[in-house]
């Protein structure tokens, strides 16, 4: 019984000793705890003055933001109709000066070091969206470059990429055209930007060249002539650019020639119908003075070596059934 019981005295000892010591853990922990929380709230204390100055810094950037976004759409208004363009750039000038606000806040409340990781990782950020989207930004890129320089605008006659139509839209990532026979078209501004596009509106006149030929059995020089005057009649033409007529060619059948005049565009009717009506003149005049249009005429030939004619052809056929 001694025995166990001193034992049992020994366990006791040791139980007491390990107990002192998980309670002098608990005690060191919370006191480490404590004067943690008690710096924190030193600090806190002590850094009221600097966040105080810092969020006030923040609202009157943020004010200042708001300024700039205001003022600068009616300044951008003037330089471009595109509401998309006006809108974006309101938005970064925003987030431009509202981020500077931010980090001078965050300078105040001596966080230099949240800053330069801030703009690390901003940088490492913009790099790796940079190369993974690429062909985005060079259509963006190109279309604000688009709506600053204005090369066109909506309603503009345009070809583009072997593209005919109407300017529909111009956004951010593409151009929205309609052809003639109405499917919408969209082309991405890149293209657009980089290779030749001809603007047929933007000068608000065009030239209709109109090819036709005579009869070399009639008079070159009345032709021109009935031939000028037949367009001096159209209603439409610019007439004070007058009236060009050139021969051209010796053709197969006729001596080919080009007539030139100048039309004021601002839609597709009026190319399609002065040319139209050129035509009809033309012809009308032609008939009355006798003046011939040539179409290409065909000889057929018969037999096994050619040669020969359709009615020869028959006639022999006839004379070898009656034989």
């Amino acid at each position: 019984m001694e025995r166990l019981g001193a034992y049992t005295i020994l366990d006791i000892k040791e139980l007491e000793v390990v107990t002192k010591n998980k309670f002098m853990e608990l005690q060191e922990a919370y006191d480490l705890v404590k004067d943690k929380l008690e710096g924190w709230l030193n600090t806190a204390i002590e850094m009221l003055p600097n966040l105080a100055v810092a969020l006030l810094v923040v609202i009157v950037f943020y004010a200042i933001s708001s300024l700039i976004k205001k003022y600068s759409g009616k300044l951008l208004a003037k330089v471009t109709s595109n509401r998309t363009i006006v809108n974006l750039a309101q938005t970064i000038l925003g987030v431009i000066i509202l981020g500077i606000g931010v980090f001078i806040a965050l300078g105040i409340l001596n966080l230099d070091g949240t800053v330069t990781s801030l703009l690390a990782g901003a940088g490492i950020i913009g790099l790796a969206l940079g190369f993974a989207f690429q062909d985005i930004a060079a259509n963006f890129i190109s279309g604000i470059l688009l709506s600053v320089r204005h090369p066109f605008g909506i309603n503009d006659i345009i070809e583009s990429n072997g593209y005919y139509g109407t300017v529909q839209k111009l956004n951010l990532r593409n151009t929205m055209i309609k052809t003639p026979q109405g499917q919408i078209v969209y082309i991405p501004n890149k293209e657009v930007y980089e290779n030749p596009f001809t603007n047929f509106t933007k000068n608000g006149e065009r030239r209709i060249d109109l090819e036709c030929g005579v009869s070399y059995g009639d008079d070159l020089e009345k032709a021109r002539d009935i031939t000028i005057k037949a367009i001096e009649g159209l209603d439409g033409i610019n007439k004070e650019k007058g009236v060009e007529f050139y021969f051209e060619e010796f053709g197969g059948s006729s001596i080919n020639y080009v007539v030139r005049f100048w039309v004021n565009f601002k839609d597709n009717p009026d190319f399609w119908s002065p040319r139209s009506e050129a035509i009809m003149a033309i012809k009308k005049a032609y008939d009355e003075n006798d003046i011939m249009i040539p179409f290409p005429i065909r000889t057929l030939d018969f037999g096994i070596r050619g040669g020969e004619k359709l009615n020869s052809m028959i006639k022999n056929g006839k004379e070898l059934e009656s034989k």
